[in-house]
């Protein structure tokens, strides 16, 4: 079987979570015997076509993208054309069985290319623009981008979603019937979550022995509901005592939510990191005594899973993917969502009680095993053999 997946990401270069994933997907199959070809994005000094680790990766070069929305709106097009000619190129030199894009971003250039590879087109949708935008999707650009996602959804012959709380989410604002959309999980390699050497020099920077250390992870945006865990600070700092805080990401809503911790008063009592590579992510949760996931909308929860791959204890909201993530309290603690004051109260709890710390770090050790990327693979490579069989018996 040989595929070809499509993303606007792809490492070296990364803008999120989606490159990470696609990667460990993409060598996984490689690894069991799937005959792996990825169309991305590429930087400048990237090479146009290498083979890295089983996975022979295509890439187009782009101009960088725009920080505007609207201006982002006409380069995902453009980007799009030129992945949809290189894609034609590589049609050309091989034969491909299915066509795997992954969210609205490549949507124009996978449904090209698997029409005219005459195979079938999946798509994983890992989140949604009426998702992000609590269901306000009536303007340009967020009218646009829903229309995209919602004709690829009723386009691609299966759907993969990240979680059963994505399937049904997807079911309803797209009209799709639910057997159509498969539920795959994000997977983790522990292996891979590797810190920096010196982790008592790193804490020892951001919080002194006495201090508990809480941090929070992801893009700086409206629906991760850093804003939240910010206003449940100041009361769990001055019923607990020698709290520090990290946040670690950038995005959108950096200015306003060092604002509000300004407004606050917690400008003392922690820091904003900004942007930060791999092996300093990884090494934070190793040195915090919690993390917190307080999102508005997860359609998973990632940062939950490396959290807890790290030992470093995790609260989450109680919402959408996070509660499979977290399915129940041998593994983490959930508050109820978009509530400061439970959140709060669930931070005490757990900053103030070691054994149950401990306990969740033990259980949870073992609860991410279950995320393993050769099962994902496995399944994903059940749903390719799936859909091309269905497309045999159409005329």
């Amino acid at each position: 079987m040989r595929v070809l997946i499509l993303s606007w990401e792809y490492p070296p270069l990364i803008e999120g979570g989606l490159a990470r994933h696609v990667r460990k997907l993409a060598e996984t199959l490689a690894a069991c015997d799937v005959d792996v070809h990825v169309l991305a994005r590429g930087l400048e000094e990237s090479p146009a076509e290498e083979e890295c680790d089983g996975v022979m990766v295509h890439r187009v070069r782009e101009p960088e993208r725009p920080r505007d929305l609207t201006e982002f709106v006409t380069w995902i097009e453009h980007m799009n054309a030129d992945m949809l000619a290189a894609g034609v190129e590589v049609g050309d030199r091989y034969s491909f069985d299915v066509v795997h894009g992954h969210d609205w971003l490549v949507a124009g250039a996978g449904d090209h290319l698997a029409k005219r590879f005459r195979c079938p087109f999946v798509t994983t949708i890992h989140a949604t623009e009426y998702g992000r935008h609590q269901g306000w999707v009536d303007k340009h650009p967020q009218s646009y981008i829903h229309g995209v996602e919602r004709w690829m959804a009723n386009r691609a012959e299966r759907v993969i979603t990240c979680s059963a709380y994505m399937r049904e989410h997807v079911a309803d604002i797209y009209g799709l019937e639910e057997h159509r959309i498969a539920v795959i999980p994000n997977g983790i390699d522990p292996s891979e979550l590797v810190p920096v050497d010196d982790l008592g020099a790193l804490r020892t920077h951001f919080a002194q022995p006495d201090e508990r250390l809480v941090l929070l992870v992801g893009r700086l945006v409206y629906e991760k509901g850093f804003q939240l865990a910010l206003e449940a600070l100041p009361g769990l700092i001055e019923r607990v005592g020698n709290v520090r805080f990290l946040v670690a990401g950038s995005g959108t809503a950096e200015g306003e939510l060092r604002g509000q911790a300004k407004a606050l008063g917690l400008h003392d009592h922690g820091k904003f990191l900004g942007w930060i590579g791999d092996d300093v992510l990884h090494s934070l949760y190793r040195i915090a005594d919690l993390t917190v996931v307080p999102s508005i909308y997860e359609p998973f929860g990632l940062v939950a899973l490396e959290a807890m791959a790290s030992g470093c204890p995790c609260l989450v909201a109680d919402t959408g993917g996070l509660r499979e993530v977290v399915p129940n309290e041998n593994v983490g603690l959930r508050f109820r969502s978009r509530d400061p004051e439970s959140l709060g109260q669930m931070a005490e709890r757990l900053l103030t009680d070691a054994d149950l710390r401990d306990r969740l770090v033990a259980e949870a050790s073992e609860h991410v095993l279950t995320f393993d990327w050769a099962d994902v693979a496995r399944q994903v490579s059940e749903l390719y053999g799936e859909v091309l069989a269905a497309s045999a018996r159409v005329p």
